[in-house]
């Protein structure tokens, strides 16, 4: 059975399913699963209603549990190959479909939710400049796929902060930068987003290493994701989740305001317009 086709017949919601059925056939409550599998009973029913993903390690520690044989294990491993996107991302892009909120901080570059194709081709060749063209056009497809939820019925609130390093990096040449700084200010200026930029004139910042999303859900607890160049994670710590979002406070007040921050994106497409 090929992922596509495993992803289409069982889901998520599947797998919740079968955990259900499952705890319940060795007779035990969700907090006494949870304990096995060292998370809360609460975060047991959110994986048995799909609300929430569990991450591969999670899966292991079921089959343990449960005596299952490596079932849980391989669902979870199938669910998250037949996501176009790496296994450290494929859990956080199917999050970001759910959340009513995320604040990101994207460093030295537009997050991808906000990249236009020009621009994400030119991270990936910056990054893997021999990338074959078939492997960076499915990338490039993957990636600009995630945008469409920011023109859905249920549209998260978004909330970017980018370092000023975004917009003075020349990434892709001078067409490529105007065209991304023109499209994030179109999607400030209709409302889809709410962007703010941290000046060069802030000096350091709480997020200066790396880059950071905290998202929060309806009917679950937040979550954190960092990531850096070979190492993410996906945070749902209730402690550690409160000191990320801490550290995006402390950046988000070092950031320009709302105006500021669009008019300094719309001068700089405009230099760069000017030098094409």
């Amino acid at each position: 059975m090929g992922a596509e086709r495993f992803n289409q017949k069982i889901g998520w919601k599947y797998f919740g399913t079968e955990l259900k059925l499952a705890r319940e056939e060795k007779g035990l409550s969700q907090q006494q699963l949870g304990a096995l599998i060292f998370v809360s009973g609460s975060y047991v029913g959110q994986f048995e209603s799909a609300t929430r993903k569990p991450q591969l390690d999670v899966a292991e520690r079921i089959d343990v549990a449960l005596d299952t044989k490596g079932r849980f294990t391989r669902m979870c491993q199938e669910l998250i190959d037949s996501s176009p996107f790496s296994d450290n991302f494929a859990i956080v892009a199917e999050l970001e479909q759910q959340a009513i909120s995320i604040c990101e901080y994207g460093g030295q570059l537009f997050p991808g939710l906000l990249q236009t194709e020009a621009y994400t081709r030119a991270i990936y060749l910056a990054c893997q400049p021999l990338i074959p063209k078939e492997e960076l056009d499915q990338l490039v497809a993957a990636r600009l796929a995630r945008p469409k939820l920011l023109a859905g019925p249920t549209t998260p609130l978004l909330w970017v902060i980018i370092d000023e390093s975004a917009i003075r990096r020349p990434l892709g040449g001078p067409a490529t930068m105007a065209g991304q700084l023109r499209h994030v200010a179109e999607l400030a200026e209709n409302g889809l987003i709410i962007l703010q930029v941290v000046p060069f004139s802030a000096g350091g910042h709480a997020l200066q290493e790396g880059n950071m999303r905290i998202m929060a859900f309806a009917d679950a607890p937040p979550l954190a994701y960092v990531e850096g160049p070979f190492a993410s994670q996906l945070i749902d710590d209730p402690a550690m989740v409160a000191k990320c979002g801490m550290l995006y406070d402390l950046v988000r007040a070092s950031a320009l305001p709302r105006e500021a921050s669009l008019a300094l994106v719309k001068a700089a497409a405009e230099e760069y317009a000017r030098e094409q």
